[in-house]
C-alpha cells in the first residue's frame, strides 16, 4: 500500500488510520484481533487511540482501548515496529488529578500509556484537548522530555482553532521547543467549518500533518441513517439526529449517486473525499467488522474525479 508522509514528523503512514475508540466499546477482545489482524494484513498499520478509550462505558475506566492493543502487539512478537501507534493525553480520566496537560500529569499518562500498550515508544502522542490552565510552554516542555527519552516520536495536538494552533507555534518557536506536527480536527462532508479555511491553510502553509476524526460523521455518511427510527441500528444512534436535516441528505444524495456510478458504497466515497483535501494526510475511520475493513481497501483506491470531488463538495456548501 502507498504511504503518505504524515508533516514533518518523518513517519510514514497509509492513506487511511484505524480508529480504536471501538475497542472495549462496540467491539470486544477477541473481535478486536479479528480486526488488527484484518487490518495488518491488508497494509493498514496506523492505529489511532488514547488514554480515555473506553471510560464512557458503564463497567469501564479509561485505557480498555490501549490495553486491547497492547494485548494484540504482545502476541504478534516483531509486529511492533511495524505499526504506527498513535494516543493521547488530556481528557478527564474521572480520578482527580488525571485529566490536562500539565508536565506533571503528562510524565505519569505516559508511563499508564505505555503499560497498557505493551511498548516501550508511541509513535504520535497527541494532546486531546486545549487545556486552559496550563501553558504551551509547560506542555510542550514535558513532551521535549520525552522526545529526548525516546518516550514519544513525535507530537500532535487535537481540537485546537486556528488561534491556538498558531500561539502554540509561536511558544514553541520562541522558547526552542517542540512544535506540534501533526493535527486531529473533527472533519468530514458534513462538519467541514471548524477546518476549512484560516486553520486548513495554516496546516498547509506549516507543513503539518492531518488526521481526520469523525470522518464519516458517526456513520451518518454511510447513508444508512434516513430518519429517527433508523437510529437504534447503532449505539451511536443520538449522535447522528444532527444530521437529518436537508443539508445532510443533500450530500448523502450526492454520495450515493457517485457510489452508483464507480459500484462502490457511500461511505468508501465520503472517506475518498476526505483523502483528497488539501492538506489531509489521512482519515481516522473505525470498523466494528471486517467487512468494513475491506471498505477501507475500496476507499484508498477510489479515484474521484474532479468533477465528482466539487459535485460532493458543493453539496455540503
Amino acid at each position: 500500500m502507498a504511504l503518505r508522509s504524515l508533516g514533518t514528523t518523518g513517519l510514514q503512514i497509509p492513506a487511511l488510520v484505524f480508529g480504536g475508540n471501538v475497542f472495549g466499546w462496540t467491539v470486544d477482545e477477541k473481535q478486536s484481533f479479528s480486526l488488527l489482524d484484518a487490518l495488518f494484513e491488508r497494509g493498514f498499520t496506523a492505529i489511532d487511540t488514547a488514554d480515555v478509550y473506553s471510560a464512557w462505558v458503564p463497567g469501564n475506566k479509561g485505557g480498555e482501548s490501549e490495553t486491547i492493543i497492547g494485548k494484540w502487539l504482545a502476541a504478534h512478537p516483531g509486529v511492533r515496529d511495524k505499526v504506527t501507534l498513535f494516543t493521547k493525553v488530556g481528557a478527564d480520566m474521572r480520578e482527580p488529578g488525571k485529566k490536562g496537560l500539565s508536565a506533571r500529569w503528562i510524565a505519569q499518562a505516559i508511563e499508564d500509556s505505555l503499560r497498557r500498550l505493551q511498548t516501550d515508544y508511541i509513535d504520535l502522542y497527541f494532546s486531546h484537548w486545549p487545556d486552559n490552565d496550563t501553558p504551551y510552554e509547560e506542555t510542550l516542555g514535558a513532551y521535549e522530555k520525552l522526545l529526548k527519552a525516546g518516550k514519544i516520536r513525535a507530537i500532535g495536538a487535537s481540537n485546537l482553532n486556528e488561534e491556538q494552533l498558531t500561539e502554540s507555534l509561536k511558544v514553541a518557536d520562541a522558547k526552542g521547543l517542540p512544535r506540534y506536527q501533526v493535527l486531529q480536527p473533527e472533519y468530514n462532508l458534513y462538519d467541514r467549518s471548524g477546518f476549512e479555511g484560516a486553520l486548513q491553510n495554516l496546516t498547509v502553509r506549516e507543513n503539518i500533518g492531518v488526521v481526520t476524526y469523525y470522518s464519516l460523521a458517526s456513520g451518518f455518511l454511510s447513508g444508512k441513517y434516513r430518519s429517527e427510527k433508523d437510529l437504534s441500528q447503532s449505539q451511536r444512534g443520538q449522535g447522528i439526529t444532527k444530521y437529518l436535516n436537508p443539508r445532510g441528505f443533500a450530500i448523502i444524495d450526492a454520495l450515493e449517486k457517485i457510489a452508483a456510478k464507480n459500484n462502490v458504497k457511500p461511505a468508501e466515497v465520503a472517506l475518498a473525499w476526505l483523502i483528497n483535501q488539501p492538506g489531509v494526510t489521512a482519515p481516522i475511520a473505525s470498523a466494528t467488522n471486517v467487512a468494513h475493513v475491506e471498505s477501507f481497501v475500496t476507499a484508498v483506491a477510489l479515484n474521484l474525479s474532479a468533477d465528482e470531488l466539487a459535485t460532493l463538495t458543493k453539496a455540503g456548501d
